[in-house]
């Protein structure tokens, strides 16, 4: 979720999402989400999503 913040704050700054990608890599490391994923929270977040928690899914339990 950590990176996601990072990713959603970057979008806000009008950091390219390539960029967004390299600096995650160089703040996490081997840590770091994968290409794919990071330019998937890029786009939720162009497309005016706010929240950076996960979508439930099906047969998914949530921690009380």
């Amino acid at each position: 979720m950590e990176q996601r913040i990072c990713i959603k704050f970057c979008f806000k700054n009008g950091i390219k999402c390539s960029t967004v990608l390299e600096m995650l890599n160089v703040a996490f490391g081997e840590s770091s989400m994968n290409k794919t994923s990071v330019y998937k929270w890029y786009k939720r977040f162009q497309e005016s999503r706010e929240d950076v928690e996960d979508d439930e899914r099906p047969g998914r339990h949530s921690v009380p």
